[in-house]
């Protein structure tokens, strides 16, 4: 299981934005620069993390900055606000078991559950760790 890139963008942003915002004015630029990404993909991940209300970007002179408390922030809020996650959840089960085959016939009723435990496992764990979590264990001077 692999989750996209977006979701560590997204923590690397935040961390920046928390240990920099009352130090300078950080820009899509600046942190597309510590990520070495695209400033196109840190401005679309910084919308989707303004629309959650995680962050505030001051228009015209610019900056974003942190709109809730670090320990407000779990990855799971994270996740969901930049990942495409589909209605089925992280796992994509293959769409047509064969039904004349014993295993393809029963492969849904003897995976489903626990592919669902998994999940819900992860989920768990996600809200667990928030960005004070990640910002504590630091190795910069904040």
């Amino acid at each position: 299981m692999q989750i996209s890139s977006r979701f560590t963008i997204a923590v690397h942003m935040l961390c920046y934005i928390a240990l920099f915002q009352d130090k300078e004015k950080v820009t899509s630029d600046i942190m597309a620069g510590s990520i070495n990404a695209n400033p196109v993909v840190v401005r679309r991940l910084l919308s989707q993390l303004k629309q959650r209300g995680m962050v505030t970007v001051n228009r015209g002179s610019g900056g974003a900055f942190l709109a809730m408390k670090p320990e407000d922030i779990d990855f799971l809020q994270i996740y969901r606000t930049v990942e495409t996650v589909k209605k089925e959840g992280i796992f994509h089960f293959h769409e047509n078991p064969n039904p004349n085959c014993p295993v393809g016939r029963g492969i849904h009723q003897a995976l489903d559950s626990k592919l669902m435990r998994v999940q819900e496992a992860m989920a768990r764990e996600m809200k667990s760790i928030t960005l004070a979590d990640v910002l504590k264990d630091f190795p910069i001077e904040k």
